[in-house]
């Protein structure tokens, strides 16, 4: 675990663009029990985080059509909340960094780590933006 001065710049980067920080088991449930689309970011220190993810999701959260809600976890930081979320994965193995949507709590989109770090981050926010267009938007009555 990285001292917590060292990883406040990578929180704030994501909370900035309007993610709300989870840091607790609960505090997961609780955001994915809320009804609609939440987008969950396992953050991570390691650089395709840095130069890619974050960056990407930065871009992508100016989109138009977004998820209901959207919460971030730290991976190696936040371990209780970070596996937690991942429970929610579907089975799929861990990675940091990923990029999930659930709707209604059931996952309905994945970026894992291997899709990351081969992309740039302006690729990353093209496809979440693709993503959020598929899952996030609403449909009118």
């Amino acid at each position: 675990m990285y001292p917590e001065i060292m990883v406040i710049p990578m929180r704030e980067e994501l909370t900035r663009a309007g993610l709300k920080e989870v840091r607790t088991a609960a505090e997961v449930d609780s955001a994915i029990a809320e009804s609609g689309t939440t987008m969950v970011v396992v953050n991570s220190i390691c650089g395709c985080a840095a130069g890619k993810m974050r960056p990407g999701v930065r871009l992508a959260m100016q989109h138009t059509t977004k998820p209901d809600h959207s919460v971030t976890v730290f991976a190696g930081q936040d371990r209780e909340a970070t596996e937690k979320a991942r429970s929610y994965f579907g089975g799929h193995p861990p990675t940091s960094p990923a990029i999930a949507i659930l709707r209604d709590g059931q996952l309905v989109y994945l970026m894992q780590r291997s899709a990351i770090e081969t992309s740039t981050a302006p690729a990353i926010a093209q496809e979440l933006t693709r993503a959020f267009d598929t899952y996030c938007a609403t449909t009118p009555a």
